[in-house]
């Protein structure tokens, strides 16, 4: 859903959209379908803030077996995302904080993170610059994935907050 997937809208937008363009435009916060169809079936929201609680909520329930869709959504820290839809866009700002002489590193670091764990590195970046990212994933790869998986799971609830403000406004 990248280029077909809306800008951002009102509230009074959202809770009146069709559903297919709004499970579009909550796929792009969290790429899983159990949150999306909680969010989404959830309208009409009173206001901004009971929307944004109902998301935290859900996220809170992510479990392990549904992450793999949606960390197939983000690309890798340091690496451009592609594609000219609104999660791209939002991705590119979120990660604006590496440099591109970092870009080499944060290669490296992710292959080994990947290699030691099977999926990419994720971190909610707004506001990190790149140093503190890469510091991050290299204390990261200091887990077993019974402590990785979990910390996964809160950086997607994490993205996924900050992108549905992003989504949805007063």
């Amino acid at each position: 859903m990248t280029a077909a997937t809306p800008a951002p809208m009102t509230l009074d937008e959202f809770n009146a959209a069709d559903d297919a363009v709004v499970s579009a435009l909550l796929a792009a916060c969290l790429d899983i379908p159990e949150w999306v169809d909680a969010v989404r079936t959830r309208r009409p929201f009173p206001d901004v803030s009971g929307l944004r609680a109902h998301g935290a909520g859900q996220a809170a329930l992510i479990t392990w077996d549904q992450v793999a869709g949606a960390l197939a959504r983000h690309p890798r820290i340091g690496q451009r995302p592609t594609g000219d839809g609104v999660d791209a866009r939002w991705s590119a700002g979120e990660q604006a904080g590496v440099r591109d002489d970092e870009r080499d590193a944060f290669a490296r670091a992710n292959a080994e993170y990947e290699q030691r764990f099977g999926f990419i590195f994720l971190i909610c970046a707004t506001g990190l610059s790149g140093e503190q990212m890469l510091a991050a994933l290299r204390q990261r790869l200091h887990h077993d994935e019974e402590q990785e998986r979990p910390v996964v799971i809160t950086e997607l609830g994490k993205i996924a907050a900050l992108r549905l403000e992003r989504a949805v406004t007063a």
